[in-house]
């Protein structure tokens, strides 16, 4: 069986992947010299000049992300050395905020996030016990409850200080979108993995895992390697069409035949081609009503500033910070700690701003405003700030997501695919395996 895999980010490399070791004959293509998607190392420059390698956008995974821990571990990247793993852990510059104690680090989930709540510091018996509480009673619900619902209608009972140092931070950095514009049930499904599921080898499920190489080593390359020559790069697929007997692609390479077709791009290029038909079949008409799925997503943005100064160190390597209009920023990494052995990371810190709106330029000099004044580093030069402007679906309620099936022999991978988790890493490795399982056994 041929299969034709377009697209070389997290998605489509999962399920080339996945086929090639269920012994498809695998060909996989993709626009742009760099795999990895939107999760991929980014050559810089740093401002004294030393070169370094930055991501175009600092990621973080948790222990939760099981399938996608297990993809490294079988493209031999070993996860316990890839990834610095910390029990939870969201603590502000002042040493507030929720922190798992060393004396509860291994203890089974729910425990362990129970024992961070509970000695969260800064937080009033009340807090600690409503989000208790809380937590419990989604539990009893079966982490279920109504569509239409955001997060802040969930948790329109819980204290502000729970919601604007836990619920909010983390909504936005899973769902990438505020606590009154998510979807709850969605929220509630990345709390119970993340809480009350299970973790991968000695992580418990809310242990937080911070790369310690760029994200093109940490997966992209590997699986790279894995495939071989199999991997076709700068290759752009333009065209789309269904024969008698499966698929024509056609593009930058010229035009090859496959059996079946995984496609793995973003929704946008995903959308421009496979509706692009004017078949007036019903598998014509299913691609145009999927293209026309795909288009209503609306997406928001992530912006990741990387600035620099001589000695710059955080107290520990990911720290939550006060988010403002003025101070947009929610989490700072010290690149640095997360690689003391590289002496271009050293003093190389990456600020997140989640759903980030305005412009560059702009963004960049607020965070480092904010640097200053919640961090005491005054003298921090930027070396570069990324913008993906698409970097994630709106996550909203009720929002309906395209289907991974097409037509027959045609099936679409991505993290913004239907299915019960947002656009993270783990919902791009997770659907991108089950394209590639439903490809093998048509």
């Amino acid at each position: 069986m041929r299969l034709a895999v377009v697209g070389a980010g997290w998605a489509g490399l999962a399920a080339a992947v996945e086929a090639v070791d269920a012994g498809a004959d695998v060909t996989l293509f993709e626009a742009t010299r760099t795999p990895g998607g939107r999760a991929r190392a980014l050559p810089a420059v740093r401002p004294d000049g030393a070169p370094l390698l930055l991501d175009n956008g600092q990621h973080i995974l948790i222990g939760a992300y099981r399938e996608t821990l297990a993809l490294m571990q079988r493209l031999d990247v070993a996860p316990e050395a890839a990834l610095l793993g910390t029990p939870l852990s969201l603590p502000y510059p002042d040493g507030s905020g929720l922190q798992t104690p060393a004396w509860a680090a291994r203890w089974p989930a729910p425990l362990d996030a129970v024992a961070a709540i509970l000695t969260a510091k800064g937080w009033r018996w009340r807090e600690r016990l409503a989000l208790v509480g809380a937590s419990l009673g989604w539990q009893r619900s079966g982490f279920a409850c109504a569509s239409t619902l955001t997060v802040a209608e969930l948790c329109k009972t819980l204290p502000a200080k729970v919601m604007d140092e836990l619920i909010e931070p983390l909504c936005v950095s899973a769902l990438n979108l505020t606590a009154s514009q998510a979807s709850a049930q969605v929220f509630l499904t990345v709390m119970r993995d993340a809480l009350f599921g299970q973790g991968f080898g000695a992580w418990s499920a809310s242990a937080l895992l911070l790369p310690r190489e760029d994200l093109g080593a940490l997966l992209p390359e590997a699986a790279c390697r894995h495939l071989g020559a199999r991997v076709h790069l700068g290759t752009r697929i333009t065209d789309l069409r269904q024969e008698a007997a499966g698929w024509s692609l056609s593009g930058d390479g010229g035009s090859v035949h496959a059996d079946r077709v995984i496609w793995a791009t973003a929704a946008s290029p995903a959308a421009a081609v496979v509706g692009a038909t004017d078949e007036v079949s019903a598998n014509g008409a299913a691609r145009r009503h999927w293209a026309s799925m795909a288009r209503r997503l609306d997406f928001t943005a992530i912006t990741t500033v990387y600035a620099w100064a001589p000695g710059a160190r955080l107290s520990v390597p990911m720290v939550a910070l006060r988010c403002s209009p003025e101070a947009p920023a929610q989490f700072v990494f010290d690149r640095g700690a997360l690689r003391p052995d590289d002496a271009s990371a050293q003093g190389v810190l990456a600020f997140v701003i989640s759903a980030s709106e305005g412009e560059r330029e702009t963004l960049q000099a607020q965070v480092l405003a904010q640097a200053a004044s919640q961090l005491g580093l005054p003298n921090l030069q930027p070396i570069q700030t990324v913008v993906e402007k698409r970097a994630t679906f709106a996550c909203t309620p009720g929002l309906l997501r395209p289907p991974a099936a097409i037509a027959p022999g045609l099936w679409v991978a991505g993290d913004y695919i239907d299915g019960p988790y947002p656009a993270t890493l783990e919902g791009a490795v997770r659907s991108g395996q089950a394209a590639a399982r439903l490809a093998c056994a048509a």
